[in-house]
């Protein structure tokens, strides 16, 4: 499922040709993804003008002219991909309609975006901008890791006296929104903490300096333009390359990439999802 990095690499991708734009006309092809989609969802999208183009955890929000927000979620295998953007340096013409496009935005400017998921757990919600925070799927979300509210006085409060393994902590939505299994992975290699290591067990000062090393690996992938594993592709349909850099995620039984360690990578299940990590520097 596309991470924090994927999803703010779609949302760049959309700005250009979203923000500012409007709607002219909405192919709403099925009643629903993982949840059924709002009532009169295409009517309610015809005619507004996309004001704003943002992301809270793993969600993209588009705020419209009429006062609501268009919520979307990716799911597992969703993309929105653009075509006849007459904005781009290289215009994509539009292909042909495929099965899986369900729901598909038609711009004034020409522009046509895309929802195209063929596992169909992805999703779409609308609902007043005023009322976004209280939205069921928000409410709970803890701060943004590259926002003001991620910093290490919050972090070693958030996590003192925790007796869940700091992997499990950092997967924690309620804790900081958006983490996945990948770049936590990452950024505890990066810190050289075990995800087995018990969360309130971490000194202050060790579960400090995890803040900048996961907005680091967050910078890293979003430059690089996200992960692609399987389905992921950014708006362009290209792919993103932070895999290629991958320091223990998916490596299992390769030779550990730190300077000077002799380890190699293992692989743990930890809650049914795979943790990799070296065994002898991470601790």
């Amino acid at each position: 499922m596309p991470e924090l990095p994927e999803v703010e690499t779609v949302r760049r991708g959309l700005a250009p040709v979203m923000e500012g734009g409007v709607i002219a006309h909405a192919d709403v092809n099925r009643p629903d993804l993982r949840w059924p989609f709002p009532e009169n969802m295409a009517a309610r999208l015809e005619g507004q003008t996309v004001l704003g183009l943002r992301r809270r955890s793993k969600y993209i929000l588009a705020d419209l002219s009429g006062g609501e927000t268009l919520l979307i979620h990716l799911g597992m295998s969703g993309r929105m991909l653009i075509s006849g953007d007459p904005l781009g340096q290289f215009v994509h013409e539009h292909p042909a309609a495929e099965k899986h496009d369900h729901v598909v935005l038609h711009m004034a400017s020409g522009a046509r975006i895309t929802f195209n998921d063929p596992r169909r757990f992805g999703a779409m919600d609308m609902f007043a901008t005023a009322a976004a925070e209280a939205h069921p799927l928000l409410v709970k979300l803890g701060p943004e890791p590259l926002g003001n509210g991620f910093d290490e006085e919050y972090l070693v409060a958030a996590l003192k006296g925790r007796n869940t393994p700091i992997k499990s902590a950092l997967l924690d939505q309620r804790i900081v929104a958006g983490l996945g299994n990948i770049y936590v992975c990452e950024a505890l290699f990066r810190a050289g903490l075990s995800p087995r290591r018990r969360a309130g067990n971490i000194g202050a000062k060790r579960a400090a300096s995890l803040v900048p090393i996961i907005r680091d690996v967050l910078r890293d992938a979003i430059h690089a333009g996200g992960s692609s594993l399987r389905d992921f592709r950014r708006a362009d349909g290209e792919l993103g390359y932070f895999q290629h850099r991958f320091d223990v995620y998916d490596r299992e039984g390769l030779p550990c990439r730190r300077s000077g360690c002799d380890g190699t990578v293992a692989r743990v299940v930890q809650s049914g999802r795979s943790s990799f990590y070296c065994g002898t520097c991470q601790r």
